[in-house]
């Protein structure tokens, strides 16, 4: 083979891609700027078995920053800054931390990192959450983009800051 290298490569992203059923359950929500932000974005919800791929594109983020993104409790964006969706998703009860601990709220999700336009990209397969129906399905739910970093320990929101973006989470 003339490019072992590249070869090795492409197998090892091939073997990382998982397939998604076509019959899947799903859900997406369009995150819209909350007053005085440009933040928007879209993100989508894919249960695959015990665990939900959660895959978002943001822009007009700070460049180079951090910023704290949750599964909000209320599906409701009415109150132009964010308020409305009320506080995190909490089914079980869990303290506020980060998406990798076993022990957090249902709607602890990554950080988001912008790049140097102010754009962020973020994929993660995370357990506690469903799309299914039950105690932890995101359907019906909010979604918000925070004006800043996430210090995953203030309980129960992490002093993530004001709400840049919100949307509703929705089957489909």
């Amino acid at each position: 083979m003339r490019h072992p290298i590249l070869a090795v490569s492409l197998l090892a992203l091939l073997a990382g891609c998982q397939s998604i059923p076509a019959d899947a359950p799903k859900a997406s929500a369009t995150l819209e700027s909350t007053k005085g932000s440009t933040v928007r974005g879209t993100a989508s919800f894919v249960q695959l078995g015990d665990k939900v791929r959660v895959t978002a594109r943001i822009t007009g983020l700070k460049p180079g920053g951090e910023f704290g993104f949750h599964i909000h409790e209320a599906g409701d964006c009415s109150s132009g800054d964010g308020m409305s969706a009320k506080g995190h998703f909490n089914p079980y009860s869990k303290s506020h931390a980060h998406a990798g601990t076993p022990e957090r709220h249902a709607g602890d999700l990554p950080s988001l990192k912008s790049d140097a336009s102010g754009n962020a990209n973020v994929t993660a397969d995370l357990d506690v959450i469903t799309v299914s129906a039950g105690p932890g399905s995101v359907v019906g739910r909010g979604l918000i983009v925070h004006a800043q970093a996430d210090d995953f320990k203030t309980q129960p929101t992490g002093n993530a800051g004001a709400r840049s973006a919100c949307a509703v989470i929705k089957a489909g």
